[in-house]
């Protein structure tokens, strides 16, 4: 009897130490995102990404002066098996959205947004600027803007600006300082 009794009690701790091991922990992989610099945004089927501003880099320091316009770069990912239409962007932070080239994004292909386009005219392309900024935008600072799609709907995304292609040079690199 206390053998049964043992081992009813070892069997229902084991249960309980079981039940509980993932109870209350924190692991570190449970928000991780891509290493990547721009934002990601889904909305239904349509999957944003990489969506940044094109690096200012024209004006030092580095920024989109206000008044100024900025190019918008980003892949437009159709995960569904219909065709669906970015209809419209628009920014509160720009006086007008220019969007020039396709608009269609069929099913299972990808819309590729940026200033020069990708694969030799292979892919699906447009270009998309915020003409007329309402304020200054230096790196570490984000635009947001709302993208409409005709079946998918509103997508909100904030848009920080691209990373250098060149790496900083500080006065010391070029003096030949350490």
């Amino acid at each position: 009897m206390k053998r049964r009794m043992l081992g009813s009690v070892i069997g229902l701790g084991a249960a309980l130490l079981i039940a509980g091991c993932g109870a209350g922990q924190i692991t570190q992989t449970d928000r991780q995102v891509a290493a990547i610099d721009g934002a990601s945004v889904d909305v239904r089927d349509i999957a944003i990404r990489n969506a940044e501003l094109a690096f200012p880099g024209d004006v030092q320091p580095p920024a989109y002066l206000q008044g100024s316009d900025a190019e918008v770069l980003m892949s437009i990912v159709n995960r569904s098996g219909t065709n669906d239409e970015l209809v419209s962007i628009e920014s509160d932070e720009a006086a007008n959205v220019s969007v020039q080239g396709d608009r269609e994004v069929p099913a299972g292909t990808a819309l590729n947004v940026g200033p020069t386009e990708p694969g030799a005219g292979r892919q699906l392309h447009a270009q998309v600027t915020l003409e007329g900024l309402t304020r200054e935008v230096r790196p570490g600072q984000t635009v947001k803007v709302t993208l409409t799609f005709r079946d998918a709907g509103d997508a909100s995304v904030e848009l920080p600006i691209k990373a250098p292609a060149e790496p900083r040079v500080s006065e010391h690199d070029e003096e030949g300082g350490h």
